[in-house]
């Protein structure tokens, strides 16, 4: 359904709905203001056309797929540019804007954050103020108004990228799906480099001489305006930068956890293999002379004086209490000294001996 809304200049009509039969009478009794249209139909195109006198392919564009553009006509001047959508936040639908004299024509499919914050701004003291500027000073608010809406979304996702930041230094703590959470980041990040960007192209467009878009009295305004939007785009591309930087330092402390953890893995089989080497022997021993026959000449004693000191009692004795010292870090490491090797071998050779 179409929607028609007359914000004037003098204060009589603050955003009242207004039927497209009445608009041109009541705008020919306000000397300035802003027509406000949402949804425009058949009708609205034969206003544009016959009563604003725009021209046809301005008028055109209102109804076809749109593309940022601005152009400069004979009596009139037509821009239209992406701005953020009201329903979903990095979403974007185009405004377009005819510029005639004193008054400001816009119309949309959709509701607009920045075009909530103009409607502020249009009837505020200062901008009644600039009145005599014309239509011209009504676009530098307007499109001043829309970046100031993308920078407190920036402002949201600067907070965010803080708190990314320091979970990904801190050790103390593992957050899951902290590598999504960067990558969604980085992705909204893109999408509103894909707004930005072409906004700023726009207003760059339109400070070009040969363009003579804008008017001497609001070229100072513009060209502050074109300093805020080069700015934008920079703060986006920075932390973009910064969700990708901080994305490869997780990325990098992760591999380097599983290095850490991979040696730990080689570091415990070492010491099982160390284990191994030190129990085979002993089992060896333990394995041939626990053998039943008389043919091995150690086990000839009697049987009442080598059933405990035979040996395989005291191989089978050593690798059943072997193991539980060298699990301890502190055998681990004795084992692996020159002492420790010695000490153990000169344990083995009395064992030896005994049996």
């Amino acid at each position: 359904m179409t929607t028609i809304r007359l914000h004037t200049r003098d204060g009589e009509r603050k955003g009242s709905e207004i039927a497209i039969s009445e608009l041109t009478a009541a705008m020919e009794a306000a000397d300035s203001g802003w027509v406000d249209i949402r949804h425009p139909d058949d009708d609205v195109r034969t206003w544009l056309l016959d009563e604003m006198q725009f021209h046809h392919l301005a008028v055109d564009d209102c109804f076809a797929e749109p593309v940022s553009k601005a152009y400069v006509y004979d009596d009139h001047k037509f821009v239209t540019f992406a701005a953020r959508d009201a329903d979903r936040e990095l979403d974007t639908e185009h405004l377009r804007a005819f510029l005639s004299g004193p008054w400001l024509v816009t119309v949309r499919d959709a509701e607009l954050p920045g075009l909530t914050e103009f409607r502020s701004r249009f009837h505020s003291a200062k901008s009644r103020k600039r009145a005599d500027l014309g239509s011209d000073y009504l676009l530098y608010d307007l499109l001043d108004s829309i970046a100031d809406d993308w920078y407190r979304l920036l402002d949201r996702f600067s907070h965010q990228l803080d708190e990314l930041e320091d979970q990904v230094f801190d050790p103390s703590r593992k957050y899951p799906n902290l590598l999504e959470a960067l990558h969604e980041l980085k992705g909204d990040l893109r999408e509103i480099s894909k707004s930005t960007t072409p906004l700023n192209e726009i207003v760059q467009r339109m400070l070009r001489p040969d363009k003579e878009f804008v008017s001497q009295e609001t070229e100072d305004y513009f060209r502050d305006l074109g300093d805020l939007m080069h700015s934008l785009v920079r703060r986006v591309e920075n932390y973009n930068a910064g969700a990708a930087s901080t994305r490869d330092t997780y990325i990098s402390q992760y591999s380097m956890r599983l290095a850490e953890e991979q040696a730990n893995v080689g570091e415990v089989m070492r010491t099982l293999t160390i284990i191994a080497t030190i129990m085979l022997p002993l089992t060896l021993i333990a394995g041939v002379f626990g053998m039943n026959t008389e043919v091995l000449p150690v086990v000839r004693r009697s049987r009442s004086t080598c059933a405990a000191n035979t040996p395989s009692s005291i191989c089978t004795r050593i690798s059943t209490a072997l193991p539980w010292p060298i699990v301890s870090k502190r055998v681990c490491s004795e084992i692996r000294s020159r002492s420790a090797w010695a000490s153990w071998a000169s344990r083995i050779r009395f064992c030896t001996e005994v049996g």
